[in-house]
């Protein structure tokens, strides 16, 4: 299994793994993770233990890469998530976010989504990304357009229609 982790000025990003099942459980009930991201049925501890175990690892050991938990450095609190989903009945790698709400609006989802575009191109040779936002999401939406992602169109992805954003990655890395 592929344990690559990424380091920042501020952060660190590593693999999501079993033991953040607590962390993953409280990240997938929040408010804004269920009007915007979706409801994953994630209602106990076991239910994001089987998520892991299920989802996010089998999709890195198959390609590389998945989920990676955020930790600040300063503390080792685990602050959210960002990754590289390769999401059935979306085309191309899609870049994913969340962050607790102490965290947000300070820069760290910038600077872990940099990292990890930069990543995606170097090291695992993607050429591009997606990211794909609620249309009531406009926080999302700059956030990918900071990041260099320009508004593709608007698609039906599990039965929600949301934005689109693409990134040509040897354009940019």
């Amino acid at each position: 299994m592929n344990e690559f982790t990424l380091t920042t000025e501020r952060l660190r990003l590593r693999p999501t793994i079993v033991h953040d099942a607590e962390f993953i459980h409280a990240l997938m009930n929040m408010p804004k993770w269920l009007q915007y991201i979706g409801d994953r049925n994630i209602k106990t501890l076991k239910d994001a233990e089987k998520y892991i175990l299920n989802t996010i690892i089998p999709q890195r050991e198959r390609l590389g890469y998945s989920a990676y938990t955020v930790i600040k450095k300063a503390d080792n609190s685990k602050m959210g998530t960002c990754g590289l989903y390769d999401r059935e009945g979306l085309e191309g790698i899609d870049i994913g976010f969340a962050f607790l709400p102490e965290y947000e609006r300070r820069g760290y989802a910038f600077e872990a989504g940099t990292a990890l575009i930069e990543t995606a191109a170097k090291k695992f040779k993607l050429n591009a990304l997606s990211g794909i936002t609620a249309k009531d999401n406009v926080a999302s939406q700059k956030l990918l357009k900071k990041l260099g992602f320009g508004f593709s169109k608007t698609i039906w992805f599990q039965e929600t229609e949301l934005f689109l954003f693409n990134i040509v990655l040897n354009e940019r890395c």
